[in-house]
């Protein structure tokens, strides 16, 4: 296991669900980059494209953010760690490189 994945988040059935369906639509987004590159697509076309699979990375990451500071930072904020706002602003800050 990487180190980055020592810890663990029990997530609901429906939030892995909802995450797992974005990942999918993502998937299938870069499959038809591929698609649209191996069938020599015109350039904006494929930079459309591009943009789309982009946008749809960045929603699932927000989706993502949002669960962990309404669940992981809270209840570690409420239970007196203080480190997971260290975390949160070390993720926030690789997030915007």
């Amino acid at each position: 296991m990487h180190e980055c994945c020592q810890k663990k988040k029990l997530r609901t059935p429906e939030e892995r669900q909802a995450l797992i369906k974005r990942l999918n639509r993502i998937e299938g987004q870069i499959r038809g980059l591929r698609r649209m590159l191996e069938e020599d697509a015109y350039c904006p076309d494929v930079l459309v494209q591009a943009s789309a699979a982009s946008a749809a990375i960045g929603a699932f990451s927000r989706e993502l953010l949002e669960a962990h500071i309404r669940t992981c930072v809270v209840e570690g904020v409420r239970s007196g760690d203080e480190a997971v706002i260290d975390e949160l602003m070390q993720t926030l800050q690789r997030m915007m490189k």
